[in-house]
């Protein structure tokens, strides 16, 4: 079963973050880049929030927000939610589902080694089951039953 870390590796993607004293703006344009959803804040070399696209949504409509001068700190969602690297899957799925999260930070050994969303989860969730579908499917086909039961004759 696929944990943490494996989707991580899977995914063959950078942690993606900006200074907290940087503006909304900066964080918009950094996103649009790296075609993400969501960037991690840093202040004093430490992970302190998140920032995501929702945020900008709850904040454009705000009297006197302007992403120009509107600092990514004094909007970001903290505290961050985090996981082992050796998560599996199944548990991942519920975290996202009952804490009602859409980033996990991932961890190994004290330190972030990636970021997963719920959607890199939900996908390699649906991949891990079509595999062991197609593993079940090739085990229990009708040559298997075939061969069983010419195994059962000759053993008579």
């Amino acid at each position: 079963m696929k944990i943490a870390e494996d989707i991580i590796n899977d995914k063959q993607r950078d942690i993606v973050s900006i200074s907290w004293d940087q503006t909304v703006y900066q964080a918009c344009c950094k996103m649009v880049d790296h075609k993400i959803g969501a960037i991690l804040v840093k202040k004093d070399g430490e992970f302190v929030g998140i920032w995501s696209e929702r945020d900008l949504l709850r904040n454009i409509t705000s009297e006197g927000f302007d992403p120009k001068i509107a600092i990514v700190g004094d909007y970001m969602t903290s505290p961050l939610r985090s996981a082992s690297h050796s998560t599996r899957i199944y548990k991942l799925e519920e975290m996202f589902l009952g804490l009602f999260l859409r980033h996990i930070l991932i961890e190994k050994d004290g330190e972030y080694i990636g970021m997963l969303s719920i959607g890199d989860v939900l996908r390699a969730g649906l991949l891990e089951k079509d595999r062991q579908f197609k593993e079940i499917n090739d085990f229990v086909s009708w040559d298997y039953y075939q061969n069983w039961k010419a195994g059962r004759s000759k053993k008579r």
